[in-house]
């Protein structure tokens, strides 16, 4: 045993705890079990959160129960239903056989292991050895539904971390209906409390937004069936005047690629509440008698030293503990992708030329993208028929990665596998396979329909079609895009009344797919996509250790997008590629210094023809190339920090320091230039104040003094300039 959580008996509180965080809930009179503190560690705990007695007026008051000075509708909670006297959000919508909502569950018993257990058919944080953390759940019990509710709690050793999720057991003889049910609620004493969540659109991921809490109840989420472009399935909370560097934060993110909501209310008195999990909307799950419900997992994070600790923590927790295989730690390769290069336009032999352009300026693998299969020459038709394309490779795709290989670069393909065509072998063999509505003309969005991933034939034969590419073992990598949002979610295996359940099993079909396709093959790097950033969550990460960011290539626009994606996610599992100018998505001109800066600040690529590049640009490239071959280990798995934000500021600064301490990095950007530009000091953050520092120029540099005096940036007479600053730790 750790002896993270302890119990005491007579109090009946439980404390979770380890050297950075607490958490404290308790078992309230009549059997409520309410929340007493999340936050920095404390040793000891004495009773002085204990639930005060007030006489509130309008707020309900237990049944049988003489006390008015103990409502629901007030106290601290770890977990709430509808319909039993508690007016707040709730975090669990059940409907019974009778058709009422009405539960009361009382505290039964609770269990404490080491370890983590784990959550079957889902994404989640692991632990290799059960000594790295320890799990208590809380069972409650509603004697008149025969409802058992489960809530778990797991709190590693050395991380500001605990992961939460709820499990819902059926011990009745008759089935109920889940219209809701959350995999974590939080309450938070009256303190005041500002929200940052990461909003945007296609091309505008994660856009950082912040915003003060104020009455009423407010709702991050997304409907579109995925984790969508448009809102993250992360927040933050801020508690006072927090900042990267200081300050209290709470972080929150749900290990899950399909709807969710994050819903906020400030209640009569102050006080805060959190419920996060499945998006209840065009959600309802019949639960038969003795089933279980599991929820997706929720990742808490604490920090008292701002946002940039808060962001290491999740960047350590999702490289080590969410993602997977051998490429967890791997340094990955640098590619060429050939879509803004040739979009559906090419041939074999119009291809061998970029490969031998990548080869020459030492680029380590090609990726192949959309038009290798069927009759793809659009993007209207040929989805589900993945077959290459005799027209383009008359001598078979493996015979172009042989070329590929023997230039001495990895093969990679890139397939969008959860998608049909109408235009498509298998549509015009399997309609049914498409998802629609009965009656009704299915409605396409980019010319494409949805497979019904929830279906095990479904499933099968996009596994049996992939696995006769693979097999071939020619291939090293994947691009898995997915390139729509979920509409007209109703499928042919489910009665009438069970439609509320297609959005949750198209997702846990995806993973069951992901699961045994990345079990088959290994040896293959698996990157997701959606239109760009439209799926960029913890769940697709346990599959796939590196994402693509976004469709917007351009170095500008992407200061924005990988800022606020690197609140949560680590440099690593996000790739960044260099493109021509004028840029495709916003036709603005940026120096190639800069885009290689920008795009070598997480996992770095080309996407252009390098066939066109003039033989200065050649050689720019093959120093970029040589360059992040150098750097990538500090930049991919280094201790990262954002120390300007291009939100509130002309500049974007952020920094990366080795695993080993030896090295330091820092990639300054000035976006726009002005007239009588103010000089701009910049500071840097996290070094030995008691070591020294060489710069490339050879001038030698107190740890203190880089991080208390700082230095100015260079002055300039261009817009989008950019700097790379390198420190080598002095023995």
């Amino acid at each position: 045993m750790t002896n993270l959580i302890s119990y005491d008996g007579e109090q009946q509180v439980f404390h979770l705890k380890n050297q950075q965080i607490s958490y404290l809930l308790a078992v309230e009179d009549f059997d409520l079990v309410s929340h007493l503190y999340f936050g920095k560690a404390v040793e000891n705990y004495h009773g002085q959160r204990k639930y005060p007695r007030v006489d509130r007026g309008f707020s309900g008051n237990l049944a049988g129960v003489e006390d008015r000075r103990y409502s629901q509708d007030t106290l601290l909670r770890e977990y709430s239903m509808a319909g039993e006297g508690d007016y707040r959000t709730p975090a669990a919508k059940i409907v019974q056989a009778d058709g009422s909502y009405a539960l009361n569950f009382k505290f039964t018993g609770f269990e404490m292991f080491p370890g983590k257990p784990n959550l079957i058919g889902l994404p989640q944080a692991y632990v290799e050895a059960d000594s790295e953390a320890e799990t208590l759940v809380i069972t409650s019990f509603d004697e008149v539904s025969q409802l058992e509710l489960a809530n778990y709690y797991t709190i590693y050793q050395d991380r500001p971390v605990i992961a939460r999720s709820t499990q819902l057991r059926n011990l009745s003889n008759h089935s109920a209906v889940i219209n809701k049910l959350a995999s974590l609620q939080l309450d938070f004493a009256a303190e005041e409390f500002s929200v940052i969540s990461l909003p945007g659109a296609h091309n505008k991921e994660r856009q950082v937004q912040k915003e003060a809490i104020g009455y009423g109840i407010k709702k991050f989420g997304s409907r579109r069936g995925s984790t969508s472009h448009h809102m993250n399935n992360f927040i933050a909370l801020e508690k006072g005047a927090a900042d990267e560097f200081q300050g209290e934060v709470f972080g929150f993110n749900l290990v899950y690629s399909g709807n969710h909501s994050f819903e906020i209310e400030r209640d009569q008195i102050d006080q805060l509440r959190l419920v996060a999990g499945i998006n209840e909307e065009d959600f309802a799950w019949e639960l038969n008698a003795g089933e279980t419900f599991q929820t997706p997992e929720v990742l808490m994070v604490y920090s008292d030293q701002g946002l940039n600790k808060m962001s290491q923590a999740y960047h350590d927790l999702l490289t080590n503990r969410v993602a997977r295989g051998k490429y967890r730690n791997a340094e990955r390769s640098i590619l060429v992708n050939n879509w803004e290069a040739t979009y559906f336009d090419f041939t074999e032999e119009k291809l061998l030329p970029i490969v031998d352009a990548a080869a020459e300026v030492g680029i380590e693998m090609f990726v192949l993208d959309d038009g290798w299969y069927g009759q793809r020459d659009a993007d209207n038709s040929s989805l589900g028929d993945w077959v290459v394309d005799k027209r383009k490779f008359p001598k078979g795709l493996n015979h172009f990665a042989d070329y590929v290989h023997k230039k001495g670069l990895q093969f990679g393909l890139w397939m969008e596998p959860e998608m049909i065509s109408i235009d498509s072998d298998l549509y015009r063999e399997h309609p049914d396979y498409l998802m629609a509505y009965p009656g009704r003309t299915p409605a396409p969005s980019r010319s494409q329909h949805l497979l019904d991933l929830g279906r095990k034939e479904v499933r099968d034969n996009v596994f049996h079609q992939l696995s006769a590419i693979f097999d071939e073992g020619h291939v090293d990598y994947v691009k898995w895009d997915m390139n729509r949002s979920l509409s007209e979610v109703f499928s042919q295996q489910l009665a009438p009344s069970n439609q509320g359940e297609a959005f949750h099993r198209y997702i846990l079909g995806l993973y069951e797919l992901l699961e045994n396709l990345v079990t088959t093959y290994p040896d293959i790097l698996w990157e997701g996509c959606s239109g760009g950033g439209g799926r960029f969550d913890s769940g697709i990460l346990h599959y796939m250790p590196q994402s693509w960011t976004s469709d917007n290539t351009d170095a500008v626009e992407r200061l924005k997008i990988q800022y606020g994606t690197s609140l949560v996610y680590p440099p690593s599992a996000f790739t960044s590629h260099v493109s021509d100018i004028p840029n495709h998505q916003t036709g603005r001109k940026v120096s190639l210094e800069t885009r290689g800066n920008a795009a070598m600040s997480s996992t770095f690529g080309y996407e252009l023809d390098l066939t066109k590049l003039t033989k200065a640009e050649k050689q720019a490239v093959a120093e970029q190339v040589s360059l992040y071959k150098d750097i990538r280990q500090t930049v991919q798995f280094g201790q990262f920090a954002r120390l300007k934000n291009p939100f509130t500021s002309n500049e974007c600064v952020w920094q990366f320091i080795a695993q080993d301490k030896k090295e330091v990095l820092v990639m300054a950007f000035k976006i726009l230039n002005q007239g009588q530009e103010p000089f701009s000091l910049l500071k840097l953050t996290g070094l030995d104040p008691q070591k020294n520092y060489q710069a490339a120029n050879g001038e030698i540099y107190g740890g203190d003094e880089l991080m208390n005096l700082g230095f100015y940036l260079p002055q300039q007479t261009e817009d989008f300039s950019s700097w790379l600053y390198r420190f080598k730790l002095v023995d």
